[in-house]
Formats: structure tokens, sequence, C-alpha cells
């Protein structure tokens, strides 16, 4: 076998948005990579066990754990979950999120506790039941957490999703610093416009966009195509895997759009 081919063979992980986008990219990259025991975390019962169903004809160990990352009480419960059912567990990847819109002006109390909780609270508090299993068995562990480009700044409809983002950054790099020792790495990708189902459903939702938006949004960027789970999944399961050997505290922008720039 290559080495991309098993490189995660020794993982056993936790991703949640598991059901489908990128964390259902990751958790097939995973099984490609000989990753034998998987706990995949979503919402939807039906989304989660059709997932499953997928990763089981490959041969791996996979469970669906129904939870809503932002109770606290869930985030509990998917760890405990996946603790009983595997005994260890050394990778989380934390992709579930919420792109709800809303601007400084516009974005409610309930709709900006709504987005922190999802996109901050939960993935603070699966990091925290992660880390304190992998403290207590002194044992090396990875996390990959799922940000945004909107990270940098986000467009104005995005303030609380962007501004969240920021702070998962810096949570990132703080869990990072602190568990280095223990050879507990924490890293992030910051992925563009990416080609999601949940993106679809944003896109009319939010932007009354028409049934060819995707083709629209793909011919006006500059390499042809918005960002595919797919492909960002393999940077994720690399930086997930011991390959990546020493990284911790890395934040990767994966887009062709370059933070910073303005015009040509």
């Amino acid at each position: 076998m290559s080495g991309m081919d098993n490189r995660n063979s020794e993982t056993r992980a936790i991703v949640t948005g598991g059901a489908q986008g990128i964390g259902f990219a990751v958790a097939e990259a995973l099984a490609d990579e000989g990753c034998k025991a998987l706990a995949l975390v979503g919402r939807s019962q039906e989304k989660g066990e059709r997932a499953a169903a997928v990763l089981k004809k490959k041969g791996i160990d996979v469970i669906f754990i129904a939870a809503d990352v932002a109770k606290v009480a869930d985030c509990r419960r998917a760890v405990d979950t996946a603790l009983r059912h595997f005994g260890t567990i050394n990778g989380l990847v934390n992709s579930a999120a919420t792109s709800a819109r809303g601007s400084l002006i516009e974005t409610s109390e309930d709709l900006f506790d709504q987005i922190f909780a999802t996109n901050v609270r939960g993935p603070f508090f699966l990091m925290q039941g992660v880390v304190a299993h992998l403290l207590g068995r002194k044992a090396p562990g990875s996390i990959v957490n799922v940000l945004s480009m909107s990270a940098h700044a986000g467009q104005s409809f995005l303030t609380p999703y962007s501004t969240s983002k920021g702070a998962l950054m810096t949570l990132t790099k703080n869990v990072a610093n602190s568990y280095r020792a223990n050879r507990i790495r924490c890293n992030a990708v910051l992925p563009g416009w990416m080609d999601t189902e949940g993106e679809a459903i944003v896109q009319a939702t939010f932007h009354n966009a028409p049934a060819d938006w995707l083709e629209r949004a793909e011919a006006a960027q500059p390499m042809g195509q918005l960002v595919k789970p797919a492909q960002l999944a393999r940077l994720i399961t690399y930086m997930l895997s011991p390959q990546s050997g020493v990284m911790t505290g890395s934040l990767v922008d994966y887009d062709q759009n370059i933070a910073g720039v303005i015009g040509e």
C-alpha cells in the first residue's frame, strides 16, 4: 500500500457534520486511507444511517450518533458514546457548522447565540472531551477544525458567522499550544466558497439563487470551480494523520482567492 492508502490506519475518529458535505467527504477519505473506526455525528438520523451504510460496505466499524453540537450535553454524549463503542479515540474533525446569514445591524440575540453555540461552543466541548481522554491515556492525538476564509473578515451579511470562525481560529491555536508537549496536535483549514448540499440550500433560501447558480458561480471563479469537498478532504485527512508530523497550530487557507488582495 502507498502512504496515502494507509496513512490513517491507526486513526479512530469522531467527525461532526459527518453525514453530508465536508464531513462525509472526510469520512470517505479516511476510509480510503485505512481508518477502521469512525463515529459520525449529525442531527439527521436518516442522513446519518445512510452515510454509515455506505462506509460499512467498505468494511469499517462505523457508528452514527444523532446529536446537535449546539448543545453541550449532546457534545459530551457524542464523545462518551464513541469511547464506549471504540474504547479509544485519537482523532476529531469539527466540520459541523451553521452559515446562517446576518449583518451587524440585522442579527438578533437568538441568531448570534445559535451561531456561536454551533460554531464555537460545540467544537470547544468536543475538543475538551477528546483531549481529556487522550491526556488520561497519555496518548497522542490529532484535531482538525474546519473554519472558513470568512475568518479573515467576511462579507457584510456574514458578521456573526465570520466572527465565530475567528473565535475558532484563536481556539485552534490556543489548544495547539496548550497540548503540544502531550503530542496532541490541533490544526485548521479555511476553505473558500464551496460546492455542498448545504450551500445549495443557503443560496436558494437567502439569495434567491436560480437553478443554475453553481454553473454561474464556477464560471466566474479564477480556476473555474468552487471548492470541492472531496479535494479538501484529503488535506484534512493528511493533517489528521501521523504523516503531518509535528504540524500544529496551522491555519491553512484553501481557496483560489488570496486574503488581503484588493483588486488587480
